[in-house]
């Protein structure tokens, strides 16, 4: 699933509010404790249930990682585990969705809203035991901001052309600049993991930063500031994680954290697979469920804790291949290529998605039909004015009569679609063939379309394979894919929405608006990330979701509901509604003694 990455602070990188407020009473930082032995280290106590030393977690991935390098990690599961390996300045509470202090202790926006004055906690250290201050904040800025590295994290980064820009003033207080007053204002800080310039300067000179991070890496060569560490690479099997000696947070009795001594990632190919480990205790905790397994959990609850924690910020999709072609794309592509950049031909096509259909028979009604991008979960965000028509064949065969289509005999008693040259509508959806959601979702598209004469076939592909096709050689006709938003401000996807965008998906990384709607969402976006009441950003942002509705380059299907499930001896299990879903406060996660005592 592309996303914009919780790793990274723009994209590919969720609201429901009951659990937000019962979650804030645990998850909110206080005081230093008085316990703290070390008076140079300033750490960071958590409040909540306290929990037990010891033992291993294991969860499983859908596919292995890509990467553990935070520049250039675009899958799911690469995110997951840099998300327990690695720290940011601020950080955006998954629970409440409040920014708290985290690498920073503090901060303060000028005046004017353009000096952003971050002051670092004392003793920080990488989980290599070497030292982390202002040095390595300037070293990792510089790294994001590089044109040549080519990380995700640069286009929030950047305004207006200009980038931030920022001073050190002494090892713990470093001072961003920035050229026009910023929307999002802190925020921007979450995700931007503090690099270990000990480690990476020198192959950042080499121009082989971004090469780093593969998961063969030596342990003592790659370093985070997350609860955990690298420990042990088995290529197909599983990656597992210690925990961090110098991580600096604690529990209010000072004990410091993570409680857990290892967190270990098993790679499971499919989601029947995943449900088996768990129900057969090789896991201990579940997310990302599908509806029926859920259901089939939820029936086991003696053995369970099954949480459904409502809308997420997740959002699926049918789009097609609008790229400019190229002297390699082959001549089929291209031909194709003319239906799919004809609004009235996607129009159709979204008209004749029974979306319903795939909230029922998909997601067993546990998630809600989606005609635009921001979802329920998010409804600070959402524009009521934008239309839910229900599903109509008989519009869209309108909709196709007047792009120049006619239904042609198929000679045995059905008509299939043509264009106005007499080529039978025939093309080709490809998926993730490890989500069994999206793959439900391809085939229930597949027959809507051919209720309209067009003949479509589903492809399934292992996730890097798609990725591929669909961000670098561009040979695909349409594809059905998935994202979740890492904040429900909208400025976090902010590189799949601006034509320039390297997840732009329909037409990646434009030199140039190749049309004058995408122009005109560029113009929005960008305004409202300046705007300096949520007012004027919600009225730009409203407007950007119309035109998206009005040219349809994404055909917006249905989001799910957030369903996780742990065995009962996780303590401190709390599923929030952004990702990383069930880890996003693994430092306090802990087993029972029962369960301690028997991985030992």
């Amino acid at each position: 699933m592309v996303r914009t990455a919780r790793a990274n602070c723009s994209s590919w990188r969720i609201i429901f509010v009951l659990l937000f407020v019962l979650a804030a009473l645990f998850t909110l930082p206080v005081a230093a404790s008085p316990q703290q032995k070390n008076s140079k280290e300033e750490l960071l106590v958590l409040p909540g249930e306290i929990g037990r030393s010891g033992g291993r977690l294991v969860v499983s991935l859908r596919a292995e990682p890509k990467t553990l390098n935070p520049l250039n990690a675009p899958d799911i599961s690469s995110r997951e585990v840099i998300g327990a390996m690695q720290a940011d300045l601020v950080h955006i509470n998954r629970a409440t969705l409040s920014t708290e202090p985290a690498l920073a202790k503090s901060w303060k926006i000028s005046p004017d809203g353009l000096q952003y004055t971050l002051v670092l906690r004392r003793g920080l250290k990488f989980s290599d035991g070497s030292p982390m201050d202002a040095d390595d904040v300037q070293f990792t800025f510089r790294v994001y901001l590089d044109e040549k590295v080519h990380a995700p994290q640069r286009a929030l980064l950047i305004f207006d052309g200009k980038p931030i820009s920022l001073q050190k003033v002494d090892s713990q207080t470093i001072v961003f600049q920035v050229p026009k007053p910023y929307a999002v204002a802190e925020r921007m800080f979450d995700g931007c993991a503090i690099l270990p310039r000990h480690l990476l300067e020198k192959p950042y000179k080499e121009g082989k930063i971004a090469q780093l991070g593969a998961l063969t890496t030596a342990p003592n060569q790659w370093a985070g500031l997350g609860p955990f560490r690298l420990k042990e690479y088995v290529a197909g099997q599983r990656l597992a994680l210690e925990r961090n000696p110098y991580y600096w947070k604690t529990d209010t009795k000072g004990n410091r954290l993570p409680y857990l001594d290892e967190l270990v990632f098993l790679f499971v190919p499919s989601a029947d697979a995943q449900v088996l480990r768990f129900q057969s205790g090789e896991t201990d905790v579940i997310s990302r469920l599908a509806a029926e397994n859920f259901s089939v959990l939820s029936r086991q609850q003696k053995d369970y804790t099954m949480v459904d924690a409502g809308p997420g910020l997740e959002y699926n999709f049918l789009f097609f291949n609008l790229s400019d072609p190229t002297e390699k794309t082959p001549a089929d592509i291209v031909q194709r290529q003319k239906w799919f950049r004809d609004v009235k031909f996607r129009q159709a096509v979204s008209s004749a998605v029974d979306r319903e259909a795939i909230v029922r028979l998909v997601y067993q009604g546990r998630g809600a039909a989606l005609w635009g991008l921001v979802t329920p979960g998010n409804r600070r965000w959402a524009d009521e004015k934008l239309p839910h028509p229900p599903r109509s064949v008989e519009r869209a065969r309108e909709l196709v009569k007047e792009a120049g289509f006619s239904w042609g005999a198929a000679g045995n008693g059905d008509s299939w679609l043509q264009d106005s040259g007499g080529k039978p509508v025939e093309f080709s959806i490809i998926t993730q063939s490890s989500s069994a959601e999206r793959s439900k979702m391809a085939a229930l598209i597949q027959d809507d379309l051919k209720q309209l004469g067009m003949r479509v076939q589903v492809v399934p592909l292992e996730s890097r394979s798609l990725l591929d096709r669909v961000t670098e050689t561009k040979e695909y006709d349409a594809c059905v894919l998935g994202a979740a938003s890492t904040d429900a401000d909208p400025n976090v996807d902010i590189n799949v929405w601006l034509s320039s965008g390297g997840l732009h998906l329909w037409n990646p990384s434009q030199t140039h608006p190749a049309t004058p709607w995408e122009a005109e969402i560029d113009r929005l976006f960008n305004a409202q990330m300046y705007a300096r009441t949520f007012e004027e950003r919600k009225k730009l942002y409203d407007r950007a979701q119309e035109i998206l509705w009005e040219n349809q380059p994404m055909i917006f299907l249905a989001s799910p509901d957030i369903l996780t499930g742990a065995k009962k001896s996780v303590g401190n299990f709390r599923p929030a509604v952004l990702e990383p879903y069930v880890l996003w406060n693994v430092e306090q996660l802990y087993l029972r003694n029962e369960a301690v005592n028997a991985t030992r």
